[in-house]
C-alpha cells in the first residue's frame, strides 16, 4: 500500500497550510490540520444509530490498542479488515475532516464503530438520542502525559514541547490541545447512568486482556469462542500492532508523523511516567488530581504513587 499524505487531513491542497493552523471549539484547542469548524459542528450534531459502537478516549489513553480489540471482537476471525485496513478506516474519527467520506466506506456487516476524543459536553446530547453503546477508554494521568509529550515531538501537525516541565504544567492547566484530562474524564464517566457506557482502563487491558476482551464482547453482545479469543489476542498483542503498517500509523508520510523521531507505538507498558517525573513534579501532579478528582465520587483504578 502506497503512503498515505491525505487520508487524515480535510484534503490534499490544503494539508500544508492548515499543518499549523489551530482550531478552538467550545474554548477548547484541536489541530487544524485534522479539523475544521464544520467537522467540529457536525460531529455534535450527529445522528447515531441505535447499533453504533463509539469508543472515547481522551489522546494517548490506548485509542489505536482499543480500536484494534473493537475490530477484531466484530470481525469474527475473519481477518481480511485487519490486515487491509488502517484503523482509522475501520474506525473513524468523528470530529475530524475526513469522516463523512471515511463514513460512507465503512464495512456494512458490522455496525458502525466509530472513534472521538471530543468531551461529553459536546457530544453527549447527540448520543443520548439513540441506543448507541459507548466504550470509554481511561489510562493513568501520569502515563497518558508522558506518552502525549513523546506524540507531540513526532507529530508534525502539533507544536514541538519546550521541555517536559513546560508540557506537564500545560497538561495541568487543561490548556494544551483537546482540553482537560480531567474534564475529559469527569465529564463522560459522570455520565454512566445515562449513556449504555462501559468503562475499561489500560491498565486492566494491559494486565488483564482476557478477561478485559470477555467483558467487552459481552457488553457489545458478541459470543466469542476460544479460538476468536485466541485471534484477538494475538492480534492485538504490542509486538503484533507495533509491526502491522495498519496499527502503527508508517502509512503516514513523515510530515505528519515522523517515526525517525520516536515510533508511535512507543512501550505499551504501564508507569513509564516514573522515568520522566522528579519528585517535584510528582507532588505537584498529585496536587492538581486530587483538587480536581478528590470529590469527583468516581472510583478510578489506577495509583498516584
Amino acid at each position: 500500500m502506497q503512503r498515505e499524505t491525505l487520508c487524515l487531513a480535510p484534503d490534499s491542497t490544503s494539508m500544508n497550510e492548515r499543518m499549523n493552523t489551530t482550531e478552538i471549539f467550545d474554548g477548547i484547542r484541536f489541530p487544524g490540520f485534522l479539523h475544521t469548524l464544520e467537522s467540529l459542528k457536525a460531529a455534535c450534531s450527529f445522528q447515531f444509530q441505535d447499533t453504533d459502537v463509539l469508543l472515547v478516549t481522551f489522546p494517548k489513553s490506548g485509542t489505536t490498542w482499543m480500536q484494534q480489540v473493537l475490530s477484531l471482537i466484530f470481525c469474527e476471525g475473519h481477518l481480511w479488515p485487519i490486515h487491509h485496513l488502517p484503523n482509522w478506516a475501520r474506525m473513524p474519527w468523528m470530529e475530524q475532516a475526513s469522516f463523512s467520506s471515511l463514513l460512507s466506506k465503512l464495512n456494512t456487516s458490522w455496525p458502525r464503530l466509530l472513534t472521538s476524543h471530543l468531551n461529553a459536553k459536546g457530544l453527549s446530547p447527540a448520543l443520548m438520542k439513540s441506543k448507541a453503546k459507548v466504550v470509554y477508554m481511561g489510562r493513568n494521568p501520569k502515563d497518558v502525559l508522558v506518552s502525549y509529550y513523546h506524540f507531540h515531538q513526532i507529530a508534525g501537525f502539533l507544536p514541538n514541547p519546550s521541555s517536559f516541565e513546560d508540557f506537564a504544567d500545560e497538561f495541568l492547566e487543561g490548556t494544551g490541545f483537546f482540553g482537560s484530562w480531567f474534564d475529559h474524564v469527569k465529564g463522560w464517566l459522570g455520565l454512566q447512568k445515562d449513556l449504555t457506557l462501559l468503562f475499561v482502563t489500560y491498565e486492566e487491558l494491559h494486565q488483564e486482556p482476557r478477561s478485559t476482551i470477555r467483558k467487552l464482547s459481552e457488553f457489545l453482545g458478541r459470543t466469542l469462542g476460544p479460538k476468536e479469543e485466541e485471534i484477538i489476542l494475538e492480534h492485538s498483542s504490542f509486538s503484533f500492532m507495533s509491526q502491522s503498517n495498519m496499527v502503527n500509523y508508517s502509512l503516514l508520510s513523515k510530515e505528519i508523523i515522523d517515526q525517525s523521531q520516536g515510533k508511535f507505538l512507543r512501550k505499551g507498558v504501564v508507569g513509564n511516567w516514573r522515568e520522566y517525573f522528579t519528585p517535584e513534579l510528582n507532588e505537584k501532579f498529585n496536587a492538581v488530581y486530587q483538587s480536581k478528582m478528590g470529590d469527583s465520587g468516581l472510583s478510578l483504578p489506577w495509583t498516584m504513587d
